[in-house]
């Protein structure tokens, strides 16, 4: 399928599998770089997500899944977060990113592609990013952001406290 679709130029649809089956809210992907391709035609590839999707049907004809879809926009393209909630959350997975050892890169606040962003350089929960995947704004995608970034900052700040008292005697200084 990925040659297929380097071949063509085409994206690619994901969908989260579950137990159960598959979600029914998924996301194209754009084939941004081929990173490795193994002997056996296997490829490592970077891809980045573009656009929403509702699967309608699906198509088993092949060795991989097809679907009709219908693609999905936000209800008010123009429901953009505050400018403050967007500084806020940027500042917030910065604050993540430092903990985790990371530099921040620059995220682009502007395009309602933020919360995406943020959420894309982290180890999301699945659920919570199929979440995010499922809500039709991009100012609620973002506050939802914060709010996860909210409650797992200071998780993660007495991690890293724990982290560094083992690393020394037990004594910060």
């Amino acid at each position: 399928m990925i040659t297929e679709c380097l071949q063509q130029k085409r994206s690619f649809g994901i969908v989260r599998t579950k137990e159960e089956g598959f979600v029914n809210v998924g996301c194209t992907a754009e084939i941004i770089n081929v990173l490795k391709t193994y002997a056996d035609g296997r490829m490592n590839i970077l891809a980045e997500g573009q656009k929403r999707f509702e699967v309608l049907q699906v198509n088993q004809e092949r060795s991989f899944l097809q679907a009709e879809v219908f693609y999905l926009v936000d209800d008010d393209e123009n429901d953009l977060p505050l400018a403050a909630e967007q500084e806020k959350a940027v500042r917030l997975h910065g604050e993540i990113m430092q903990l985790a050892g990371a530099q921040p890169g620059k995220a682009e606040i502007s395009g309602g592609q933020l919360a995406y962003r943020l959420a894309g350089s982290l180890p999301f929960d699945p659920d919570f990013q199929q979440a995010l995947l499922e809500m039709n704004s991009e100012a609620d995608r973002v506050r939802a952001v914060i709010s996860f970034f909210e409650r797992i900052l200071p998780v993660l700040q007495r991690n890293a406290v724990a982290k560094r008292r083992a690393g020394g005697n037990g004594h910060l200084h």
